[in-house]
């Protein structure tokens, strides 16, 4: 069988042996309930420990600082919605208007209880100015989200720099920062940045579906959307899945060398772009300093989903925007004010660390050939 090329590892990634094993351990092993008193339940506790812990020191932050939740969706959620039992109702929320649809569906719901809610447009290279961040601000301000990188074109926000502006200029506001494209792939501290509060999810650095987790800095006020037994201090009710944050813990001890992996990620990267752009159709719309992780470009004149499924014939595998878009078009790029035919034709690459120059080429290849196909047909 010919090997696939999986180019939509911002979507998901395939579960690494490390990830595979822990879970299959703690399946056979640590099966017990983490809440029950016994010696089985504090076995299955202990084995939490440790991923929550293992979570901690990439963050740099305090274990009993890490609350695991069942997704990132489920992080961004819990972050947001907490407003809804505080007594800010009213209050300015401030989000960027390239966030995931996780955090723009929920910032339109506390749009619908009373807050009022403004969505900083980014600039052309899909990056978010600090400039337009200051401006938003006021005393009224009750919490801003920005993401740390864009899932889509791959911008790295200015997280620190924007969290130290919020909390100069509304001191009283929460910061949250969706991390989940950024956790693993970029070195993070919450010591260094002051976020109160931050999310990430297993899936995306080769670890199972189904499991995330929320920073929460001492002292941040966070009222639960789950309430029941009190696991996760209260703060997430429900039992814990052992298996999956075992596995989250296995993806994150295989992790290695981040700032390393960075620089490698950074060499595939421009070879990628150097290849692409040598193709007279393609037009890249992800800034020169994007996460190395992810590439966005146009086809001008293709359909997005009419090149993926001819890629996809060869076994190659990208994405025309984000997963959770469901094809719809990318709502990123149209605040980015790329033209219609941009927008239409787009296609997001995104690399993990086992793709090689080889899969490169082998995607221009194909998409050369899609071209010329396609070409042909429309004649």
């Amino acid at each position: 069988m010919e090997h696939i090329v999986y180019l939509d590892n911002s979507s998901t990634t395939k579960p690494c042996e490390e990830a595979i094993g822990q879970i299959a351990l703690a399946l056979q092993n640590t099966w017990g309930n983490p809440s029950s008193l016994h010696l089985l339940g504090i076995e299955a506790e202990n084995a939490v420990t440790i991923a929550r812990e293992s979570a901690a020191a990439l963050l740099g932050a305090r274990a009993d600082e890490i609350v695991f939740t069942g997704s990132g969706t489920e992080a961004n959620n819990t972050a947001l919605l907490t407003l809804l039992t505080s007594k800010k109702r009213g209050g300015r929320v401030i989000v960027t208007a390239i966030e995931h649809p996780s955090v723009l569906e929920t910032a339109k719901r506390l749009e619908n209880e009373g807050f009022e809610v403004i969505r900083l447009s980014p600039k052309k290279d899909g990056s978010v100015s600090l400039d337009t961040l200051e401006k938003a601000l006021t005393e009224n301000t009750v919490l801003v989200s920005m993401m740390a990188v864009n899932n889509e074109t791959g911008a790295v926000l200015p997280i620190g720099e924007a969290a130290a502006l919020v909390k100069r200029k509304a001191p009283r506001a929460l910061f949250h920062c969706d991390a989940v494209q950024a956790f693993g792939k970029l070195p993070l501290s919450v010591r260094q940045m002051p976020v109160d509060l931050l999310s990430a999810s297993a899936h995306k650095i080769h670890g199972p579906k189904g499991v995330g987790l929320l920073y929460v800095r001492k002292g941040t006020p966070l009222h639960p959307l789950l309430t029941g037994g009190g696991q996760e201090r209260g703060l997430r009710s429900g039992t814990e899945s052992v298996p999956l944050i075992m596995g989250f813990y296995g993806a994150m001890d295989a992790l290695g060398d981040i700032s390393k992996r960075l620089t490698l990620q950074k060499d595939l990267w421009d070879y990628a772009k150097e290849r692409l752009t040598s193709i007279p159709a393609v037009t890249v719309n992800s800034p020169e300093d994007a996460l190395p992780y992810i590439l966005n470009i146009s086809v001008k004149g293709y359909r997005s989903e009419t090149l993926l499924h001819f890629l996809e014939s060869r076994n190659i595998y990208v994405s025309s925007g984000s997963a959770c878009a469901k094809g719809a078009g990318s709502h990123v790029l149209t605040a980015m004010g790329l033209d219609k035919a941009l927008v239409d034709s787009a296609l997001r690459l995104s690399f993990c660390r086992d793709n090689t120059k080889e899969d490169v080429d082998r995607l221009c290849e194909a998409l050369s050939a899609a071209v010329d196909t396609i070409r042909k047909v429309q004649r």
